[in-house]
């Protein structure tokens, strides 16, 4: 039996990420903010149990880590998901927006991998962080986000070279854009047709698509999985090509 812990379980990427590892024979940790969505993910398999609360401070990392052993005695890998994404050049960017997509996307990470490391190490398990390809490149006006992924990506790759040796991989999934609520809200707060802004992403990428949440879903596994034991420290596109 492999565990998994996955957070912003409850939608999107990590609904699609917590179905594929239930279905591939994970038992699975959904953790998320909202309980109704979140029940609807665990619908789907009876291997994923739910959890539900805001992450914030390191007390909650440290809760949800404690309740994910409690419920399951083990932990092969952790999927860090969660993610805020707030609008702004470093001119529009108020320090309460900073501040909580620094926390979201980036603290937060850091305290979940903290908490999870000895029972990783103990496992020779994994870390896969969803970050973004605008962690590997800038982005306009989102200059906290972009902050904030490319924070994350060089976290992995210091977790990754710190404990290569102890048998724990650790690597990032960078999407593009993806079919999630997201980008959905993102189209609203500009006033933008929705329909409108998902054809004017799709145009925006070489391969004329964005991705769609199970294939961001299917790395993940890829990489949690024994087939991908010599991958560690890597930051993987997925973004039909628009980061190439």
């Amino acid at each position: 039996m492999s565990v998994a812990l996955v957070t912003g379980a409850s939608s999107g990427i990590g609904a699609a990420i917590a179905i594929a590892f239930a279905e591939a024979g994970w038992d699975v940790m959904a953790a998320g903010r909202n309980e109704g969505r979140l029940e609807e993910v665990a619908d789907v398999s009876e291997r994923i149990v739910t959890w539900t609360g805001n992450l914030v401070g390191s007390d909650d990392c440290d809760e949800l880590l404690a309740d994910t052993i409690d419920e399951f005695g083990a932990l092969d890998c952790l999927v860090n998901n969660a993610g805020i994404y707030i609008r702004g050049s470093v001119a529009d960017t108020s320090d309460d927006d900073w501040r909580e997509t620094i926390a979201t996307n980036l603290d937060v990470p850091f305290y979940l991998s903290r908490a999870a490391l000895p029972h990783l190490l103990k496992a020779e398990g994994s870390i896969v962080n969803i970050a973004s390809d605008w962690g590997l490149k800038g982005g306009e006006r989102a200059a906290s986000y972009c902050a904030s992924k490319g924070g994350l990506v060089l976290l992995t790759r210091a977790m990754a070279r710190d404990h290569a040796r102890d048998g724990l991989r650790v690597n990032a999934v960078c999407p593009g854009d993806v079919d999630t609520p997201m980008l959905t809200a993102d189209a609203k707060a500009e006033g933008i047709d929705v329909d409108e802004y998902l054809e004017e992403c799709s145009e925006s990428v070489p391969n004329g698509r964005i991705a769609e949440p199970e294939e961001v879903a299917a790395l993940t596994l890829f990489l949690a999985s024994d087939a991908a034991t010599h991958i560690t420290g890597a930051a993987i596109p997925i973004d039909g090509g628009g980061s190439a």
